[in-house]
């Protein structure tokens, strides 16, 4: 499978597939079916064994290119101290390989991603969550203009609300895969950022868990995307995304707030469509006011007018022509999908944000 590395890329909006769990490497690790949640790849978020023992000469050939790293580290300010702790204890991590190189073929249909995300164990849990964080939930909704339901949703979608985090240390995993050198300069990329987070003294590196490729926390930030994005909401002085639930609620709200959410703004309502309706005026790239789809015959899905509103949407089809309609806020969709590119799992962050909020 080739990994694209831009900072967007499309996933194929007609399937989803655990294949395109890792469709590309960008500033987090873009999952079009999140692994924490599929039994079909929960596996590849824990650590094991590792496959095999490295050689003499591969464990020298790891320890150079660490030397290398460590040279470059000095001359960027890192300190001494830190690359030591962060990089002497690590080793070739052939389990973060074999994931790599082995990543399962399993595709779902909308309808089998939406029951298998939106389900009633994960809107109960979200409820819960939602209630015990109210209070700095909403803090952050009034900082950031994202709602709580959403926060909490995307949350339930990345680690089903810090339930599968990851296990594995994310400076051994991203050092191992800048080693294997496939995709070398990404990932030597994100060694550095784990070791300027390290240096700002958030995490000590025994404690940077996350994924077998990098995301860590409990909303799975990658190394680069954590500097770009993570506050210190509690004001402890360290931006945790593991233990500290304002630092994790805020940090999610920033990113979605830099990547365009607006606030006030609906994500959207699933639709009915008029008889006649052309699939091709589906789409994202298909925006129009929500006034202009009302006048077109678009309704709201229990028969009602939708909300009149002037800023542009687009109908999204995520089952093909005849099946489920949303009709969605092109800016919010847009911030959804920067999260993660994938139809799906915009919708379903939202599906989840409207029943864990009624």
């Amino acid at each position: 499978m080739t990994v694209t590395m831009r900072r967007r890329t499309i996933v194929a909006g007609d399937s989803a597939s655990v294949a395109d769990a890792f469709p590309m490497l960008t500033r987090r690790i873009l999952l079009a079916v999140p692994p924490a949640l599929l039994a079909a790849s929960a596996l590849a978020q824990q650590p094991a064994k590792p496959a095999r023992v490295s050689t003499p000469e591969e464990t020298a050939s790891f320890r150079r290119y660490l030397d290398d790293v460590a040279a470059e580290a000095r001359r960027k300010g890192i300190s001494p101290a830190v690359i030591d702790r962060a990089l002497g204890p690590i080793r070739i991590n052939w389990r973060v390989i074999e994931l790599d190189r082995n990543q399962p073929e399993v595709k779902f249909t909308w309808e089998q991603y939406r029951t298998r995300i939106v389900n009633d164990g994960r809107v109960a849990r979200g409820r819960e969550q939602l209630a015990k964080h109210r209070a700095i939930l909403d803090q952050v909704s009034a900082r950031y203009g994202v709602p709580a339901g959403i926060i909490v949703g995307l949350w339930g979608l990345e680690s089903d609300y810090g339930r599968a985090m990851g296990g594995f240390n994310v400076v051994e995993a991203v050092a191992t895969l800048a080693w294997e050198g496939r995709r070398g300069a990404y990932f030597r990329g994100q060694l550095m950022d784990c070791l300027k987070i390290l240096q700002a003294g958030d995490i000590p590196p025994e404690k940077m868990v996350g994924s077998w490729a990098g995301a860590m926390g409990q909303t799975q930030f990658m190394p680069d995307s954590f500097l770009k994005y993570a506050v210190d909401f509690d004001g402890d002085g360290r931006r945790d995304l593991w233990t500290s639930f304002p630092d994790v609620f805020a940090s999610t709200a920033n990113n979605l707030a830099m990547d365009g959410w607006k606030a006030g703004q609906p994500w959207g309502t699933q639709v009915r469509l008029p008889g006649g309706f052309d699939p091709a005026w589906g789409g994202r790239a298909n925006r129009r006011p929500t006034s202009e789809w009302a006048r077109m015959g678009v309704v709201s899905f229990d028969g009602g007018s939708l909300r009149p509103g002037d800023a542009p949407a687009s109908i999204i089809l995520p089952g093909g022509p005849g099946g489920e309609a949303f009709l969605v806020n092109a800016s919010n969709f847009r911030a959804l999908r920067a999260y993660n590119p994938s139809d799906y799992y915009a919708l379903c962050i939202c599906l989840l944000a409207d029943r864990i909020t009624t």
